[in-house]
């Protein structure tokens, strides 16, 4: 794959991820023009999460052998009716449909990117292609999400998805031209996919993904507010500071592309994770903004540098059923950002106070480092393209 038509795949998971996470900056908007409570509109994020974790792995499994173009391309024209469907909506049931339909097709778009690139990179530059691709969601927060609040705001809410359908279809005549043919999955019986299920490698780097997630999300879903909170950051420097963080997390899915193809999934994965849980550690201990936000701003780097690393680790360990594997693989993630939200949300109600969600993060990543070590253990004793399971 040539660098032009990597970039137009990464943009168009710029558009999909764009349309799940705008929504969140645009909920009072949503509620106030179709007359609903804010609870209610904040239930559109529950419709896309399950969506993309339950519809993406069937949909993938069902279309591993088809040619990764075809799925690529008929993943953004399901896209495009999602988008017009949200920009016609009057009415939150048919916007609620909409939101099915974005996340399916969104959820199949990035796994056949990622595995679109995984067969057309050579194996050495395997990490810096799934760390593009990665770029695509990380360049989402960065830019996708102010300018839809933007947008909303100057014109309507609707205008954001009638925009996303309108680049989109341009992404789809460029890549129907552009992008080659990608052959599907080897003809793996579908019941023979999932004895991958049965390996100690795969579970328990899915459950990494869970833990690692969960942890994140403990403190990333109020992370404004923390910042307000135990940093007295005033709300209008808030942006700036998730501006900066957005850069160094496109900094961070680069480096970890890199680091990849030069020291190995594996010892990415781990130095990530320790810098992490690190951070986690300390930061309860830090008031002050002048060495708190650096610190963050690490963490930050080195969390989005283990989104490739882990993507490619799932490549390299089930090549014959690369798409089933990331598609669970992201559906877990779905999953494990909810679980580690809940338990913030629980946790702030029962303590009053964010200060010692770092600790509870950082708990929860221990658990994952764990599961992750167990995994690259297993994995070297008996890697998983050497068994039938493959």
């Amino acid at each position: 794959m040539n660098r032009l038509t990597m970039y137009l795949v990464t943009l168009g998971v710029f558009l999909t991820a764009t349309s799940e996470l705008v929504v969140s900056g645009i909920l009072y908007p949503i509620s106030e023009d179709l007359h609903i409570s804010l609870a209610l509109a904040g239930q559109l994020i529950t419709a896309y999460s399950l969506s993309f974790a339950i519809g993406t792995p069937i949909l993938v499994s069902l279309t591993a052998r088809m040619d990764r173009k075809k799925v690529l391309l008929g993943s953004l024209l399901v896209y495009i009716a999602g988008s017009l469907v949200s920009f016609a909506s009057h009415d939150i049931w048919l916007l609620m449909g909409s939101r099915v339909l974005l996340g399916v097709s969104s959820g199949v778009y990035l796994v056949s990117a990622m595995g679109a690139a995984a067969k057309l990179t050579p194996p050495e530059h395997l990490g810096r292609a799934i760390g593009t691709i990665v770029l695509g969601f990380s360049s989402a927060m960065v830019l996708g999400v102010p300018i839809g609040i933007m947008i909303a705001n100057a014109l309507s809410w609707q205008a954001i998805f009638l925009l996303l359908a309108l680049l989109s279809l341009l992404i789809v005549f460029l890549l129907a031209r552009l992008l080659p043919n990608v052959e599907g999955d080897e003809p793996v019986p579908f019941h023979q996919q999932f004895k991958v299920l049965g390996s100690v490698v795969i579970v328990s780097a899915l459950l990494l993904t869970l833990f690692r997630e969960s942890g994140n999300s403990v403190l990333f879903t109020f992370i404004a507010a923390f910042l307000q909170d135990i940093f007295r950051i005033p709300p209008a420097g808030i942006s700036i500071v998730m501006l900066v963080f957005g850069v160094l997390g496109a900094v961070g899915a680069k480096l970890g592309g890199y680091g990849v193809d030069r020291f190995g999934a594996s010892k990415v994965i781990i130095a990530s994770m320790m810098i992490h849980i690190g951070v986690f550690a300390i930061l309860p201990l830090l008031h002050s903004p002048l060495i708190g936000l650096p610190f963050i701003g690490m963490m930050v780097i080195s969390m989005f540098a283990a989104g490739p690393a882990v993507q490619s680790y799932f490549i390299q360990q089930a090549p014959g059923s690369p798409n089933l594997i990331l598609s669970l693989n992201t559906s877990i993630i779905h999953l494990g950002l909810a679980a580690g939200a809940g338990a913030g949300g629980f946790m702030v109600n029962a303590s009053s106070t964010l200060q010692y969600h770092p600790w509870l993060g950082a708990l929860v990543l221990a658990l994952g480092l764990a599961a992750g070590l167990v995994s690259f253990s297993a994995g070297r004793r008996k890697p998983l393209s050497e068994s039938p399971a493959a």
